[in-house]
């Protein structure tokens, strides 16, 4: 048993421009999924946190929306996400792309860093795609000059290739007092949000261009059933902004919808530990993403639009 006094623990952002692989990481250092990806930018709509705790240690992530210009209500929300939890940390980590040049949004990141003295992580991914290892050192040479890292460490989140490195680099920044939460908390989202972004990550990954970013899930039941079956009943609504869009998500003879669901039964079952019974509906709510009722409605932070 470790004593409370030798307890140290750290708030981190994971911060960065879209499509970056910020969840990948965020999950990758877990061990275990908490946040959704996929292929297509502004997967993350929220903070998700992810606890993790090793010995002495724990590290509470906030995985936030990548920095983008708003085009919407939505979008003002993602922003604030991202600028809210960057003053409100004690450390940052800040996460590009191997090969990549060096994004206004980062350097936006860097010039919040600078205001606020902040401690900071660059992690920079995707190296298991990257060719020519040389662009590489270009690349760390280039914004060591920006900013004073605590530590630069190039990694995969997708074959975990530097994880356990940058693991030992954020446990530096963490600070005596104890930890905020049980050795065997992985993280703070109710099984309803989780649920529902199972359902959207699928939406995501199947869906065309067009169609993803105008999707929400609202998961509208979720129950275990008493009977002692380790069955759990969830019901939720898939909302599309447009009508087209809804025929899209059902799909001709429903085919889309149903291979959504399997292939969301079978993350649920693998998170949740038990047989899951899924019900999708699909609704349109024209224009949802400029609406804040209708924003409130969804589960996003009422206090973050303007009335």
């Amino acid at each position: 048993m470790i004593d409370n006094t030798e307890e140290k623990s750290a708030f981190i952002a994971i911060v960065g421009r879209p499509n970056v692989g910020k969840s990948s990481l965020l999950n990758a250092m877990l061990g275990q999924k908490v946040a959704i990806v996929s292929n297509k930018p502004q997967t993350t709509r929220t903070r998700i946190m992810g606890v993790l705790t090793r010995g002495p240690y724990q590290l509470v992530f906030i995985d936030t929306p990548g920095l983008l210009k708003p085009h919407n209500r939505l979008g003002e929300y993602m922003v604030k996400s991202v600028t809210e939890s960057v003053s409100g940390v004690d450390a940052c980590l800040l996460v590009i792309e191997a090969g990549k040049k060096i994004s206004p949004a980062d350097l936006e990141l860097i010039e919040k860093f600078k205001s606020l003295e902040m401690p900071a992580v660059l992690a920079i991914n995707k190296i298991d795609l990257l060719s020519d290892k040389s662009a590489l050192i270009a690349q760390i040479t280039e914004i060591s000059e920006l900013y004073s890292f605590e530590a630069v460490v190039p990694i995969s989140a997708i074959d975990g290739n530097g994880v356990k490195d940058l693991t030992a680099e954020l446990e530096k920044l963490a600070m005596p007092g104890g930890h905020f939460f049980d050795e065997d908390t992985l993280t703070d989202q109710p099984e309803r949000v989780l649920a529902g972004e199972i359902v959207r990550e699928k939406l995501l990954r199947l869906c065309s261009k067009e169609v993803p970013h105008g999707i929400a899930v609202v998961v509208e039941k979720m129950r275990e059933r008493e009977d002692k079956s380790n069955i759990t009943d969830i019901e939720a609504t898939i909302y599309c902004e447009k009508e087209s869009h809804k025929g899209i998500v059902i799909g001709k003879d429903g085919a889309m919808l149903k291979k959504v669901g399997t292939m969301a039964r079978g993350d649920m079952e693998r998170f949740f530990d038990c047989k899951i019974n899924l019900k999708l509906w699909v609704k349109v709510k024209e224009d949802w993403r400029n609406r804040a009722a209708a924003l409130r409605s969804m589960g996003f932070d009422s206090n973050s639009f303007n009335k």
